[in-house]
């Protein structure tokens, strides 16, 4: 009687935070575990984290607004190559962070529904080090039709990393005179000298 009161009780936010943080900690729980895989067995590491990140990270949404406006000129093959791309390029950064990082733990402190557009959220937590470092991240939230959450964005420490990747993949684009194919093909290099400290620090 208690379980069916609390959940009549339970607003669109705290099922919101409840969703993102069951997802979080189920993610912790795996890189923490997974420590040593990527050295041993990267494949291995990309298909787990493909796995624990599948319903939740919209890769391809996330992708096509870093393309931006030259999403247009791409083809449909193109732009299925920089999703492909662009998510293992977030693993690789992922793993390389865990070959050196100290233990960390994430707490989800607040979810709040955008009071204009109730398909849009966004979810507060922290990042804490073992050494008790913390650092703030949001995750911004949208809801598909048929009513499930998608993570579409991510701010660290008040840099939107979305946003900073668009900026990258424009500047590639610049540098290679509009050549698509070129740019999509070294993106993961163009990841290795995105600096997240850096941009971060200068914010």
């Amino acid at each position: 009687m208690a379980f069916c009161v609390a959940s009549v009780h339970a607003s669109p936010e705290d099922d919101l935070l409840q969703y993102v943080d069951d997802n979080t900690q189920r993610l912790v729980e795996q890189l923490n575990a997974e420590r040593g895989l990527y050295e041993q067995d990267p494949e291995a590491f990309y298909r787990n984290m493909d796995n624990a990140l599948e319903g939740f990270v919209d890769f391809r949404r996330i992708a096509a607004r870093v393309m931006g406006r030259y999403a247009r000129q791409a083809s449909p093959e193109q732009r299925n190559a920089f999703v492909v791309k662009f998510k293992r390029s977030l693993f690789d950064s992922y793993a390389q962070a865990l070959v050196s990082a100290e233990d960390f733990s994430i707490k989800v402190n607040d979810a709040s529904i955008n009071p204009q557009d109730d398909n849009r959220a966004s979810v507060a937590m922290e990042v804490i080090t073992a050494s008790g470092n913390r650092h703030s991240v949001t995750y911004s939230m949208y809801r598909k039709e048929g009513g499930s959450w998608m993570m579409e964005n991510v701010i660290v420490e008040g840099v939107n990393i979305g946003l900073s990747f668009r900026d990258r993949f424009t500047q590639e684009m610049e540098a290679s005179r509009g050549q698509v194919q070129v740019v999509i093909e070294g993106w993961s290099d163009a990841v290795k000298s995105f600096n997240l400290e850096e941009e971060v620090n200068n914010s």
